[in-house]
């Protein structure tokens, strides 16, 4: 099975921000045991990157994209997966092109807190205590 991880949810694991961090940690175990398959969005990065150094320093960050890089795999983000983006309906840029990388590289699941940014999502998307309750023992 594979899930691909939004950008709040790998902000919530490594900044362990309550009270997400217990169920987001489960998920983040699931993946390194490799009971599933984890994914995240090659335009997500740098993002993460940014946001950890804001708040730590780059040190920090590029500790924290490194370990990302070792845990999980990236989906791309080409020319197709822009033009899928820009004609997904989402009102948020960003979350049409984590979504449409997504699509185009077949993954089962977005875990995320905004569904609501995915309303028109034809990948399932599940909060990680809905992902939790259905998918992982």
């Amino acid at each position: 099975m594979k899930v691909l991880l939004d950008i709040n949810i790998v902000l919530d694991f490594f900044m362990e921000r309550e009270p997400y961090f217990k169920e987001i940690k489960k998920i983040f175990n699931a993946v390194e045991k490799r009971k599933i398959d984890g994914f995240l969005c090659a335009s997500s990065m740098d993002t993460i990157h940014y946001l950890v150094q804001k708040a730590y320093n780059k040190k920090t960050a590029d500790d924290v994209i490194y370990k990302l890089l070792k845990l999980f795999d990236v989906t791309p983000v080409t020319k197709e997966v822009l033009l899928e983006a820009l004609n997904s309906g989402f009102n948020d840029f960003e979350d049409s092109i984590i979504y449409s990388s997504a699509y185009l590289q077949g993954i089962d699941f977005i875990i995320t807190r905004d569904k609501k940014g995915f309303k028109t999502s034809k990948v399932k998307v599940l909060t990680p205590v809905e992902f939790l309750s259905k998918i992982v023992d």
